[in-house]
Protein backbone atom coordinates (compact mmCIF):
# COMPACT_ATOMS: atom_id res chain seq x y z
CA UNK A 1 0.00 0.00 0.00
CA UNK A 2 1.38 3.40 -0.99
CA UNK A 3 1.78 6.15 1.59
CA UNK A 4 0.19 9.40 0.37
CA UNK A 5 1.38 11.63 3.20
CA UNK A 6 3.48 11.63 6.36
CA UNK A 7 1.84 13.00 9.49
CA UNK A 8 3.31 14.49 12.65
CA UNK A 9 1.57 15.85 15.75
CA UNK A 10 3.13 18.76 17.61
CA UNK A 11 2.03 20.27 20.91
CA UNK A 12 3.09 23.30 22.95
CA UNK A 13 1.23 24.85 25.89
CA UNK A 14 -2.45 24.76 24.83
CA UNK A 15 -1.74 24.43 21.09
CA UNK A 16 -1.96 21.28 18.98
CA UNK A 17 -0.82 21.04 15.36
CA UNK A 18 -1.45 18.19 12.91
CA UNK A 19 1.10 18.44 10.09
CA UNK A 20 0.91 16.49 6.83
CA UNK A 21 3.77 16.35 4.33
CA UNK A 22 3.09 15.13 0.80
CA UNK A 23 4.69 15.37 -2.63
CA UNK A 24 3.45 18.35 -4.60
CA UNK A 25 4.31 21.84 -5.72
CA UNK A 26 5.64 23.31 -2.47
CA UNK A 27 2.42 24.82 -1.05
CA UNK A 28 2.42 25.54 2.71
CA UNK A 29 -1.09 25.95 4.14
CA UNK A 30 -1.94 26.58 7.79
CA UNK A 31 -5.67 26.21 8.54
CA UNK A 32 -6.36 26.56 4.77
CA UNK A 33 -4.46 29.88 4.58
CA UNK A 34 -0.99 30.50 3.10
CA UNK A 35 1.69 30.55 5.81
CA UNK A 36 2.42 34.25 5.09
CA UNK A 37 -1.18 35.16 5.97
CA UNK A 38 -1.35 33.01 9.12
CA UNK A 39 2.05 33.68 10.75
CA UNK A 40 2.63 37.39 10.20
CA UNK A 41 5.15 38.08 12.98
CA UNK A 42 8.76 38.56 11.99
CA UNK A 43 10.85 35.43 12.59
CA UNK A 44 7.96 32.96 12.88
CA UNK A 45 8.24 31.63 9.34
CA UNK A 46 12.02 31.27 9.63
CA UNK A 47 11.58 29.25 12.85
CA UNK A 48 8.99 27.00 11.20
CA UNK A 49 11.20 26.40 8.15
CA UNK A 50 14.24 25.53 10.33
CA UNK A 51 13.59 21.72 10.49
CA UNK A 52 13.03 21.67 6.72
CA UNK A 53 16.30 23.53 6.15
CA UNK A 54 18.15 21.14 8.48
CA UNK A 55 16.75 18.15 6.55
CA UNK A 56 17.55 19.80 3.21
CA UNK A 57 13.88 19.69 2.16
CA UNK A 58 13.06 23.43 1.96
CA UNK A 59 13.18 23.46 -1.86
CA UNK A 60 12.06 19.87 -2.51
CA UNK A 61 8.48 20.66 -3.57
CA UNK A 62 6.79 19.19 -0.51
CA UNK A 63 3.20 20.27 0.08
CA UNK A 64 2.68 20.98 3.80
CA UNK A 65 -0.80 21.09 5.26
CA UNK A 66 -1.23 22.12 8.90
CA UNK A 67 -4.30 22.12 11.12
CA UNK A 68 -3.51 24.01 14.32
CA UNK A 69 -5.85 24.72 17.25
CA UNK A 70 -5.70 26.40 20.63
CA UNK A 71 -3.22 28.63 22.41
CA UNK A 72 -1.53 31.74 21.15
CA UNK A 73 0.79 32.63 18.30
CA UNK A 74 4.04 31.42 19.90
CA UNK A 75 2.50 28.17 21.13
CA UNK A 76 1.04 27.48 17.70
CA UNK A 77 4.35 28.27 16.00
CA UNK A 78 6.26 25.85 18.23
CA UNK A 79 3.58 23.17 17.83
CA UNK A 80 3.85 23.43 14.03
CA UNK A 81 7.65 23.27 14.24
CA UNK A 82 7.53 20.06 16.32
CA UNK A 83 4.90 18.54 14.02
CA UNK A 84 7.03 19.21 10.93
CA UNK A 85 10.10 17.68 12.59
CA UNK A 86 8.16 14.54 13.56
CA UNK A 87 6.66 14.18 10.08
CA UNK A 88 10.11 14.55 8.48
CA UNK A 89 11.35 11.83 10.82
CA UNK A 90 8.61 9.46 9.60
CA UNK A 91 9.58 10.31 6.04
CA UNK A 92 13.29 9.68 6.64
CA UNK A 93 14.33 8.04 9.97
CA UNK A 94 18.01 8.71 9.19
CA UNK A 95 17.44 12.39 10.05
CA UNK A 96 17.04 11.66 13.79
CA UNK A 97 20.59 12.63 14.92
CA UNK A 98 20.52 15.88 12.91
CA UNK A 99 17.05 16.82 14.16
CA UNK A 100 17.97 15.93 17.75
CA UNK A 101 21.12 18.08 17.55
CA UNK A 102 19.07 21.01 16.24
CA UNK A 103 16.64 20.62 19.17
CA UNK A 104 13.61 20.09 16.93
CA UNK A 105 12.43 16.82 18.52
CA UNK A 106 12.25 18.00 22.14
CA UNK A 107 8.71 18.76 23.30
CA UNK A 108 8.70 21.91 25.44
CA UNK A 109 6.77 20.70 28.49
CA UNK A 110 6.34 24.11 30.13
CA UNK A 111 2.70 25.03 30.68
CA UNK A 112 0.92 27.76 32.61
CA UNK A 113 1.04 27.20 36.37
CA UNK A 114 -2.33 26.98 38.11
CA UNK A 115 -3.63 29.70 40.41
CA UNK A 116 -3.42 28.88 44.13
CA UNK A 117 -6.00 29.85 46.76
CA UNK A 118 -5.12 32.92 48.81
CA UNK A 119 -2.89 34.30 46.05
CA UNK A 120 -3.73 36.69 43.22
CA UNK A 121 -2.09 34.54 40.53
CA UNK A 122 0.03 31.39 40.64
CA UNK A 123 2.67 32.99 42.88
CA UNK A 124 1.78 36.67 43.38
CA UNK A 125 0.70 37.26 46.97
CA UNK A 126 -1.54 40.13 48.11
CA UNK A 127 0.38 43.19 49.29
CA UNK A 128 1.43 42.88 52.93
CA UNK A 129 0.31 45.75 55.17
CA UNK A 130 1.48 46.01 58.76
CA UNK A 131 -1.25 48.47 59.87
Amino acid sequence: MAVYYYEGIGRRKESTARVRLMNGSGDFLVNDKPIDDYFTRMGDKEAIYAPLATAGEERSGLDISVLVKGGGVTGQRDAVLLGIARALLKMNPDLRPVMRKGGFLTRDARVKERKKPGLKRARKAPTYTKR
